[in-house]
């Protein structure tokens, strides 16, 4: 925080969202509209998350920043974007004086024109969000770039470049149920609209930068129904939509949350929810998501918490 500034006002608490839903399991894009105002989220999260940005771009740059020559138009223009988003609806965090960009949250202060480092990954040391951004091409949407600091289990030099039906290669349901959906959805969002969706996993890391652990095998003995609660943690990303009009590109917005399963469901009508989501999960996605290794376990807790 900006120590010099008492008068800052504070953060609001880290929203808990909740996707998971009882019933049959259905895939699909589960798009809702946002408001302007709601296309980042800035919480109490903020400085702790930054610093944990900061080292990463810091000592794993190679790992979480790239980006394609031809994404070079659209990189400036997200920063462009984010910039006066930040000065417009959250300006009494983030103030502009000409060119320079001042971040009373932490007290940085940056230059925007031009900028002191890549204009993406300027953009991505202001907010909490990851930033990709998509291109439309013949052979479907491509993705070109990324400041990603958080991934959840999968490697950004491992999808640069690749159409967004190859980037979802690996997950079990995508290629028949998605593809196409996504692929339509970004040929037609318009500019001025931000849509959102949720997705949710559980996992025994509680670690934001994550690159591997898909497709785990086996149990996990140290998991059990009793610890299973403070040991595992419910991962919730709020994605985000939103067409670079100049550039025509997609920027895809990824806010990670992380929060213990002892604290995220705190009522009965939640672990039963939760519970049926579990089960419902397709074969294929419960091992996709290495949830076979803490299955039984954590139906055991959320079995307990009725």
């Amino acid at each position: 925080m900006d120590h010099n500034r008492p008068d800052l006002p504070s953060l609001p608490e880290e929203t808990v969202h909740l996707p998971f839903e009882a019933g049959e399991f259905r895939m699909s894009m589960s798009l809702t509209a946002a408001p302007d105002s709601a296309w980042f989220e800035l919480d109490a999260r903020y400085p702790d998350e930054m610093r944990q940005r900061r080292d990463l771009l810091a000592t794993r740059h190679h790992e979480v920043f790239a980006a394609l020559p031809e994404s070079d138009d659209a990189r400036a223009e997200t920063l462009e974007l984010v910039a006066a988003h930040l000065t417009s609806h959250h300006h009494e965090w983030f103030a502009r004086d000409g060119s320079r960009l001042h971040n009373r949250l932490t007290g940085e202060s940056w230059t925007l024109t031009p900028p002191d480092c890549d204009p993406l990954e300027l953009a991505g040391r202001l907010v909490q969000e990851d930033l990709c951004i998509i291109r439309p091409a013949e052979d479907g949407p491509r993705f070109i770039a990324a400041a990603l600091c958080f991934p959840s289990r999968w490697r950004l030099h491992d999808k640069l470049g690749r159409p967004l039906a190859e980037v979802h290669g690996p997950v079990p349901l995508y290629a028949d149920r998605l593809a196409k959906p996504v692929d339509r959805f970004m040929r037609h969002v318009k500019p001025g609209h931000v849509a959102q969706r949720l997705n949710w996993s559980l996992l025994d890391d509680p670690a934001l930068f994550q690159t591997g652990g898909h497709g785990r095998e086996g149990t996990n003995p140290a998991i059990t129904a009793e610890n299973a609660g403070e040991t595992l943690h419910l991962r919730v990303e709020r994605q985000t939509l939103r067409r670079l009009p100049r550039s025509d590109t997609v920027l895809f917005g990824i806010r990670v949350h992380v929060y213990r399963l002892e604290h995220a469901i705190g009522t009965p009508a939640l672990a039963a929810r939760l519970a049926e989501a579990i089960r419902a999960l397709p074969s294929e996605l419960n091992r996709y998501k290495s949830i076979g290794t803490f299955r039984e376990a954590v139906l055991g807790w959320l079995g307990g918490r009725r």
